[in-house]
């Protein structure tokens, strides 16, 4: 059987399409695990508060929930970010497909990701379209308000109950149907219509990181079971 080092060698058109998994090891809690957003003890599911829904109807209490469980402006990339810009950086990588919103490999100096659901960065007036950056929600008392026109500043991430960006779409199946090689790491595979983007690869090899199994092992031609970024650093280091 190849090694990731082998079949990464083998391929010059690499897309790496990654779920919260990849964010962990920044310190980002992931949604599905024993410790994570989703196991929280609260009285209101984290799906129900991150609808469009509950957003409109319940404002105060979605940013109450936002900006304690969904903002994490300290975190900086870690060894899966940073070695997947250094296969960017080598040609070899042609794009970042990622579920995160945390805008952890634009850090990391990556340049072409496609964040299919948003970014905590972007935010806008849903009244008259005003950027406001991440600080600005941060520093915000409760709702935060447009300083052009006073309207809901509202993030630019995909909530319950919205569609993914056409655009983004596009490109994300392009990418990963041209591609020789799709990594696919730190996620279960279990959002849609994301996770059914996979569908669309029909390339040379299949490489499945993940510390928990997938319902796409059995296609792999390499499934790894372990973090991601000790993985990559290992890889990295040899």
């Amino acid at each position: 059987m190849l090694t990731l080092k082998q079949i990464i060698e083998e391929s010059n058109n690499i897309v790496f399409f990654g779920g919260a998994g990849v964010s962990v090891e920044s310190n980002i809690p992931d949604f599905r695990s024993a410790d994570g957003l989703y196991n929280l003890n609260n009285y209101i599911s984290p799906e129900e508060i991150l609808s469009h829904n509950f957003f409109y109807s319940n404002t105060e209490e979605f940013f109450n929930f936002y900006k304690s469980k969904m903002l994490y402006p300290n975190a900086l990339p870690n060894p899966a970010h940073l070695f997947l810009t250094k296969l960017e950086k080598q040609g070899k990588l042609k794009a970042i497909i990622t579920q995160n919103i945390d805008g952890l490999h634009q850090l990391a100096k990556s340049d072409n990701v496609l964040e299919l659901h948003g970014s905590v960065h972007r935010n806008y007036c849903v009244k008259c379209g005003q950027f406001h950056d991440l600080n600005y929600i941060i520093s915000s008392n409760g709702v935060p308000k447009c300083q052009k026109c006073g309207g809901i500043v509202k993030p630019d991430v995909v909530l319950y109950q919205e569609a993914l960006d056409e655009n983004i779409l596009i490109k994300s199946i392009n990418a990963i149907s041209n591609a020789d090689c799709l990594i696919v790491g730190g996620t279960s595979l279990t959002v849609y219509p994301a996770a059914g983007l996979v569908r669309y690869f029909n390339g040379k090899y299949l490489v499945i990181i993940n510390k928990s199994i997938t319902n796409i092992d059995k296609l792999a031609h390499l499934v790894i079971n372990d973090n991601i970024g000790k993985v990559f650093k290992e890889l990295d280091n040899e």
